[in-house]
């Protein structure tokens, strides 16, 4: 069924939750998601990855690529609650998706293979829900596949994520024969015999019930060194913890992040997925638990609280632009919004008319009167809204920080391949900005041409096949190529620059002297300034900064943006008539490119650690695969007939590495990239 709770007051707010999916491509959150869904009856049929049927992978490209590009938002009811899914991307190439997901949500569910353990996209995922704060529970997937190993994956976790792990369900059966859960907390057993109907509760196995008491006591050893109240009864006269302390426990650490509880289950058997609903609603926060958003109006920190009743603000996560119109999605902190209501855009300084607000169920929306604090709802009107706008009640503006956008790391020059389709082309390209701030499109001054700029191939071939979609212009696409960089390796000290300009009226004099330093690349730019006894105003200071700023945009070598220094200031003098701002700006920037050009400079290019799965007979071919490439090999572990290789790849290196990994494996090897940042060229 439809869930029918709508917060309308702050008490039915606690039973709202705004839930994340997220893990490694493949480790099974789509499916995770459709199951939670049908145990929910929000939808009447399964869906599967395999026959592009699931309800959140429903545009056509997701569908044919049997990978999530898009985070889907759907809700259904459970336990009294609302619960609101964001199913999002796996692969590193729409992290962006994440972001502005994560930056919106209130608790995640982090999946992991029971197999495989934590891989790399989970660890960077992982890390981003860090930067926002969002609380977490754990689900092992896949606990049906062969060689699946429950305390290998937590332990897992435990070393490359570093939080406190909680296990709270120990697994029945193993392998083929894995049918069902032993609940630590309640002491109850839960299986799934066909796993087709819902839970069968039952007594712990007799088989089973020591090693369930020895780890529900691990548990509880576990938190009460975590939890100060659960301490104190867990030290008193019945040295051990009750439920309900060990459940509150549980959630208090959940919400502070000082634990991580665990579950397990098999997304695709249909097991294990009641408990996980049951969790996520027990120990992950709803809107309420969640410190009061902040934004700012004319430089002041304003705070609005979870209340219905507050000033309107909502953050614009997501812009999709479908046959019937523009929709904007929002996430709902404070107050209400309505059908027909006028709202402020303080980014762009106008207002915007809410034509309809709409419950969103993955490709599909239902028309609602009205979204309140808590909710996630699409609403059709705004014109200008993009990802990471702020909407906001017109007499009560605030300004909410946007997701951050990551900077694009590989670029391909694209053309109409007819003349008559190069306007098409340019409206195809706004739409694809429009709705991915990841995305780039800009006209090379050099060549005349239009490039388009992505975080991946894989990102970029989305972006194409997009915009030739639905009718779109016939485009031309040329080799991809990765964004380089120029970094200072040796500086130089005391270069002077003068600018003079006379023109016959008021003239232009600037005085400068520079010294410029190297810094790790990863640090960008600093500047500062060392000038005594006010040779150079402050004004002027400034001045000289922007300047130095304007010239990081082309360096010596190649004309690439420069990285990784600091420039200082040391002297210079004035002119009483002659000196400006506009004098000063200039002297900045030609005399740092000037002096650019005197220091010993690198080019830097992007970089990835790859992590392939070949047949241990492919090991070889694909290790000098690797080295040909100009990868460093840093790691290999054999697993199950299997060997893991890890090494870092130019970036540059990696176009059309899955075709040759193909070949060489004879379709049997797997590989996933994560961008690192920049490294020297070798």
């Amino acid at each position: 069924m439809r869930a029918e709770l709508h917060p309308n007051s702050v008490t039915s707010l606690a039973a709202v939750r705004n839930l994340g999916i997220l893990a490694h491509v493949d480790a099974g959150k789509t499916t995770v998601t459709e199951r939670i869904l049908f145990a929910a009856g929000a939808i009447h049929k399964r869906g599967e990855v395999h026959e592009g049927t699931t309800a959140t992978d429903f545009d056509p490209q997701e569908r044919d690529r049997g990978i999530t590009i898009f985070a889907a938002a759907v809700s259904c009811a459970w336990a009294g609650h609302r619960v609101t899914l964001i199913d999002t991307p796996g692969h590193v190439d729409f992290a962006d998706e994440v972001e502005r997901s994560l930056r919106v949500l209130d608790g995640a569910i982090a999946v992991f293979d029971a197999v495989a353990g934590v891989e790399p996209q989970s660890e960077s995922v992982w890390r981003q829900a860090d930067r926002h704060g969002v609380p977490r529970i754990a689900f092992v997937n896949k606990l049906d596949r062969a060689g699946a190993d429950l305390d290998g994956a937590v332990e897992s976790i435990r070393r490359r994520l570093h939080p406190a792990p909680l296990v709270v369900q120990l697994p029945i059966g193993t392998e083929d024969g894995f049918i069902g859960v032993v609940d630590l907390v309640r002491m109850r057993a839960h299986t799934w015999p066909d796993g087709e109907g819902t839970a069968v509760p039952g007594p712990v196995p007799d088989g089973l019930r020591a090693e369930a008491e020895r780890r529900r006591r691990a548990l509880e050893e576990a938190v009460a060194a975590l939890h100060p109240g659960a301490l104190d009864e867990f030290c008193g006269p019945a040295g051990r913890l009750s439920d309900g302390t060990l459940h509150t426990a549980l959630r208090d650490l959940t919400l502070t992040g000082e634990g991580l509880v665990v579950l397990c289950g098999s997304a695709y058997r249909n097991r294990g997925i009641e408990p996980l609903l049951d969790a996520a609603v027990a120990w992950l926060p709803s809107p309420l638990d969640v410190p009061a958003v902040r934004g700012v109006h004319e430089g002041v920190e304003r705070r609005r609280a979870a209340d219905p009743e507050e000033p309107f603000a909502a953050l614009a996560f997501k812009v999709t632009v479908t046959p019937t119109g523009r929709l904007t999605h929002l996430r709902v902190y404070s107050g209400t919004v309505e059908k027909g209501d006028t709202v402020w855009d303080p980014a762009t300084r106008r207002t915007e008319r809410v034509g309809r607000v709409l419950r969103v169920m993955a490709g599909r929306h239902e028309a609602v009167d009205r979204a309140v604090a808590g909710d996630i709802v699409a609403v059709a009107g705004p014109k200008a809204a993009r990802p990471g706008s702020t909407l906001c009640a017109p007499d009560a503006p605030l300004l909410l920080e946007p997701p951050h956008a990551p900077e694009p790391v590989v670029s391909v020059a694209v053309e109409a391949r007819r003349g008559t389709d190069t306007g098409r082309l340019a409206q195809a390209l706004a739409r694809l900005t429009e709705e991915d701030p990841s995305l780039v499109a800009r006209t090379d001054p050099e060549t005349g041409q239009t490039v388009l700029s992505g975080m991946g191939e894989l990102h970029l071939e989305v972006a194409v096949a997009k915009m030739r979609g639905d009718g779109g212009p016939e485009v031309a696409v040329g080799r991809p190529r990765v964004a380089l960089r120029e970094a200072v390796v040796r500086g130089v000290t005391g270069f002077v620059h003068r600018h003079v300009h006379q023109t016959g009226g008021a003239g232009q004099f600037a005085h400068v002297v520079l010294d410029v330093e190297p810094l790790d690349h990863e640090a960008g730019f600093e500047f500062r300034s060392a000038v005594v006894g006010g040779r150079v105003p402050q004004e002027y200071v400034r001045a000289v900064e922007a300047g130095c700023r304007d010239a990081l945009t082309e360096g010596p070598l190649g004309g690439h943006p420069v990285t990784g220094l600091r420039v200082v200031l040391t002297d210079g003098s004035t002119h009483v008539k002659d000196s400006s701002d506009t004098a000063f700006r200039t002297a900045g920037r030609l005399g740092l490119r000037e002096a650019l050009r005197d220091c010993v400079m690198v080019l830097l290019e992007p970089v990835a650690d790859v992590t392939v799965t070949v047949p241990e007979d492919a090991v070889g071919a694909v290790l000098g695969d690797l080295a040909a490439r100009r990868g460093r090999v840093t790691g290999s572990v054999a697993r199950g007939g299997s060997a893991v290789l890890t090494a870092t790849v130019p970036l540059a290196e990696l176009f059309g590495y899955a075709t040759r990994l193909r070949g060489r494996t004879r379709g049997r090897g797997t590989f996933t990239t994560r961008p690192t940042g920049y490294a020297p060229t070798r």
